[in-house]
Order: C-alpha cells, then structure tokens, then sequence
C-alpha cells in the first residue's frame, strides 16, 4: 500500500478519498486553491497545500505546482478524482516519469479511451455497436456539412473528442445550427480539455443513458458491477442516477451483454483501476457511447446496489493489489437513486446560482447517504462546477427508493442558496419518473420549470419601515412548529419553515423565457461573464430571441428576448462581468 497519497481535486470527491484513505490507513494530502482555503477537505486531510489563485488553471490545473507539492510531501500516489486532470493522459504520463503511481488507468489507456474518436475506432474494430458518426476528428465545419449529406444525416451531435460531463457537446437540428454547433464543442473541448477536436454522431433523441461499471487489476482480471440508468439530464448533463436501470431488468440477458461489452472494452486497452462504459439503449438496442477513465460522479449507486467500495477498490488495485471479488460475487440487492444537488435555479431553465450557504442541515436515517464538501457558511463559487452534495438513498425497489428520496429532500436544510432540492422533489413525483420515462419533456418545457421559482424577498416600500424576522415554537394539535413572524413592529405574518415543499401541477401554458426581467428591462438570472452578444442595438427581436451567451459556473449559458420589440438599450460587451439583476437589454415595443 501507499506511503502517502494526494488528492489532487476539491469538493466532495476529494472528502471521499480522504474517508477512503483514512479507512486503509494511508495518510492523505490535501490541496487548495485561495478560494476553498477553508474547505471541509482541507481540513480534514492530514495535511493541505495551496497552490494559487482561484481560477482552476492557476491552481488545481498547475501541474508544475502539483509537482511541487508531491515532492514536498513525499507523496507516492495521487488520485484525481473527477474532472480537472483525472483524464488527463499527459499528467498520468507525467507522474509515471517521476515514479508517482497515477491511481486509475495507465497514461496509454487513458490516451486510447479519454479521447472519444479514438475509442470509437477501437470498439469498432472490436465489433461493437457505436453510435453511427465518425471515428475519425472533423477538421472543418465543411468537412461537416459533407459528412452528414453523405452518411448520417440531422439531427446530429458535435462533440468534443476529450470532453465529458457534458461539456464540449452541441446538438444541430438542422443545417443552419451546424456551424454555431461545431464552433461551441470546439470551444469548450479547447477550454476545458485542451483539445479543440470534434467528431460527429448521428443524435439520438430520446435514449435511455446506461452505463456499465467495471473495475480491473494489473493481473487481468476485469468484472463489470451492474449497470446504471443516467437518462435524466439537462444540457446533457446528469441530474439524478439510479441503479439497477429498470430498462435493463426489463429485458432479459441484456446486462450480462452489455456487462460484456463494458470488460472487453476495458481488457482490450489493458485497463486497471475503476472505470464506466456509456452508452445509448433505444428499442432494445445498445450503442457504445464513450469510456470514462475515471470514478464516476454516480459511482454511489453502485457501491450502494453492490456493497462494494469502489474507491477504495481503486486505491488497492493501483498498489499491485488482485481484486478482491470475481465476477461471481456481484450481487444487484435492491434499488438506489442518486439526485445531484447543485446550485441552480431551475425556474431560470437551470441558471447558475452561486452564493453563500446560510443554515446547513443533512438528512439521515435509514438508506441514506450524503457525500458534500460544503458546511454552514461555504461560498459556492461561480468559478466552479454548481455542485453542492450528491444524496443518495437505498430501499429494497425502486418504488419505496423514490420515497426514501422524497423523505430525504424534505429533509434537507440548505439556506440562503438556490438550489435543485425543489426540482428533484417535484420529479420524483411525476407520472414520468414512475413510469421510468426520460421526463425529458418536463427538463424541457420552460413552464413547468417556472411553478418551481423560489420565492421573493418582499422589500419595504418608500417610507415604510425594514421587515423583521423573528422565529418561535408554536404548538398546534399537540405538535410543535418552528415558525418565522416576518413584520414591521405590530403587523406581523407568519410563515411555517418546515412545512413539506409540494411538486407543481403540470402546466399548460406556453413556455416563456425564463430570464429576469421587468418591463422593457431584461435583467441577468445570474452571476458570470459574457461570453457573447448576438444582437446589436437597434436590432427587432422576438420573443425567445438569443440575446447573449453568459458563463457561469462551468457552463455557457443562453439568454433570451422577454419579449418582441426593438432593441433600444444594450449596455453590455464581451468580456464584461455581470451580477443578478444587472441590465442586459432594454426591448420597446415596435411603434
């Protein structure tokens, strides 16, 4: 075993290595950026470095630092969790150089597998079934526009070749949209990557997301843990996991065939450590999608399905450990749901919303877990990914796991903090989750997202003296309440704190922008930067019209026209910075 392992992320993962360090009794390594100096991993960790400035490519990013770091301390091993350089082949290669043990695949495996084209040429080589696109990069936007004339037609996705988590993927449903498409996943591969290469797939609308767990040792051995079901996405990025997937148990041999696809992937690049197969079932057909060289953000429902723990897995086997289960032990036990609780508003159609933690409480009790680096007080940062915790929970199906879940996010306390508790509430209490559908169309329409708005904090008027707050136990029927009397001196009203958030009806009406604004006045939902402005002033828009492009928190985000009208105000540039509230256009109706 390690002498000394660092854990070169933030967060909740890296609060999760730490627990896994201290249960194999190996001491652990912590490092910072000036933003998350007083983080839970931090100080939890045996011992904690900084290594610069907030932006991730001044600190957790800093490779040259990292090194630093692990020659200071003596470290033997690093683990990067997720994201930043966790699929990073140039880092793993890196470490090799220096005798540090990467803990997860070889730098070649990861070179193979973390680029997407070629994982795709691999598999299809192997025999399996990929999405049909390209396997090889798409240099040019008209290379593009042949390719999809000749063999795969719209509605395609554009995707970057070392992306993940959603990142650097762009769908174009028509001609018209290819362009802004190709330039997007370019971007973002270039920006969160460090590879501006594409490649195509021919888009999928309404697929089940199943992925494949498998773990593999340096002596051969590789076994796949069951599978899970990560349909339910925004912006192709995962909300809530569940496991087993219940398409999956719907059709017979399935899993042992796609467990099999999982472990012949991984054998044919030599893998060790844990990793996931993705892929894509549609009419009971099963398309590779990507291998993530990594522990999974959804690992949880595994380990909860299978009582296996992963991360510590992937510890021993980077030693030179044999795994310590064959496939013959994988047992599936009962049904687990993982909701991840980021700091969105998805009333605003999932806006960043970062901002500070008020009061903190998690749920417990039977079947529940939560994993979070966060505590009363912690800033959420914009210059980060939105998330807060991940809460999963365990039940013998799935039926009582959606109430365990339901429990558990009434539960939570997460003040002063916009978040998804509301949302992931009101799904689980759907037709659509019951029926283990997509619930894509209710992601989608922006109306029923906008019955989930949080409520707004009234403001004195001119004159009238500031609102006060004061809580109290009341009593009522023999049970006892915590309440708020929010009031000016004698006038007060109440307002129960603990009473259950109820899931919104679904809503028939028109779906419409859900910005901020006031009038002629289109305000920003959010903290970030512009990215881009797409209109100039004076232009005539209409309701729904791309306005500007703000990036927040990982992620580009589009606003749009509140209304049709002229454009008689545009008050802001590329490169600005922008706080909720700021003006991001004035429309006027056309005279």
């Amino acid at each position: 075993m390690f002498s000394k392992i660092l854990i070169a992320n933030r967060g909740e993962i890296a609060l999760r290595i730490v627990r896994a360090c201290e249960e194999l009794g190996v001491p652990s390594v912590a490092v910072y950026s000036e933003l998350d100096r007083d983080a839970p991993h931090v100080r939890r960790a045996d011992e904690a470095y900084l290594l610069g400035p907030g932006p991730a490519s001044e600190s957790y990013l800093n490779v040259e630092k990292l090194l630093e770091v692990i020659e200071r301390t003596g470290a033997d091993a690093v683990h990067p969790g997720y994201g930043f350089l966790a699929e990073n082949a140039a880092f793993a290669a890196t470490l090799e150089q220096h005798g540090i043990t990467f803990i997860g695949p070889s730098s070649s495996a990861i070179d193979a597998m973390g680029s997407k084209t070629k994982a795709r040429e691999l598999m299809a080589a192997a025999g399996v079934p990929i999405v049909p696109g390209t396997t090889e990069p798409v240099d040019s936007v008209e290379d593009a526009r042949r390719i999809i004339a000749e063999s795969i037609g719209f509605p395609v996705a554009v995707k970057a070749a070392g992306g993940g988590g959603g990142k650097g993927f762009r769908v174009a449903l028509t001609q018209d949209e290819l362009q802004d498409a190709f330039e997007g996943a370019a971007r973002e591969g270039e920006k969160f990557f460090a590879d501006a290469t594409v490649y195509l797939e021919r888009y999928l609308p309404d697929p089940r997301h199943v992925e494949v767990q498998i773990l593999a040792d340096k002596h051969g051995s590789v076994i796949y843990l069951g599978e899970r079901d990560c349909s339910l996405q925004r912006r192709h990025q995962k909300l809530i996991e569940e496991a087993p997937a219940p398409a999956v148990e719907a059709i017979p041999g399935l899993r042992k065939k796609i467990g099999k696809i999982g472990t012949d992937a991984a054998a044919a690049v030599n893998y060790s450590g844990a990793g996931t197969i993705e892929g894509l079932l549609q009419d009971g057909e099963y398309f590779f999608l990507e291998m993530n060289t990594r522990v999974q953000v959804e690992h949880c429902v595994t380990e909860m399905v299978t009582g296996i723990d992963i991360v510590k897995e992937g510890i021993r086997v980077a030693a030179g450990e044999p795994l310590a289960y064959t496939q013959d032990d994988i047992v599936l036990r009962g049904h687990a749901i993982e909701c991840r609780i980021n700091a969105e508003d998805a009333s605003k159609n999932f806006a960043p919303a970062p901002g500070k933690i008020g009061n903190y409480r998690e749920p417990s009790g039977p079947g529940v877990r939560v994993d979070s680096g966060v505590g009363p007080g912690a800033e959420v940062s914009p210059m980060y990914d939105p998330m807060v915790a991940k809460l999963i929970v365990w039940d013998a199906d799935r039926e009582q796991a959606t109430r365990r879940m339901i429990r558990a996010l009434r539960e939570y306390e997460i003040g002063d903090l916009k978040t998804l508790l509301p949302f992931h509430e009101a799904i689980l209490q759907t037709p659509q989750w019951a029926n283990a559908e997509t619930c894509r169309d209710l992601i989608e329409d922006r109306a029923w997202l906008k019955q989930l708005a949080f409520a707004k904090a009234e403001k004195p008027a001119d004159g009238e003296a500031p609102k006060v707050e004061q809580q109290y136990t009341v009593e009522v029927s023999g049970k006892r309440f915590e309440v708020k009397v929010i009031g000016a001196a004698a006038t007060t009203g109440l307002q129960a704190t603990s009473a259950p958030r109820a899931a919104p009806k679904r809503s028939e009406r028109k779906a419409s922008s859900s910005n901020g604004a006031s009038g002629d006045t289109l305000t920003t939902p959010l903290q970030g930067t512009v990215f881009k402005v797409v209109v100039e002033l004076g232009a005539t828009v209409e309701e729904g019209t791309l306005i500007c492009v703000i990036e927040a928190m990982k992620m580009e985000n589009e606003i749009t026209a509140h209304k049709s009208g002229i454009v008689t105000e545009l008050p802001v540039t590329v490169g600005a910075s922008v706080s909720v509230g700021d003006t991001l256009a004035v429309i006027t109706a056309a005279s």
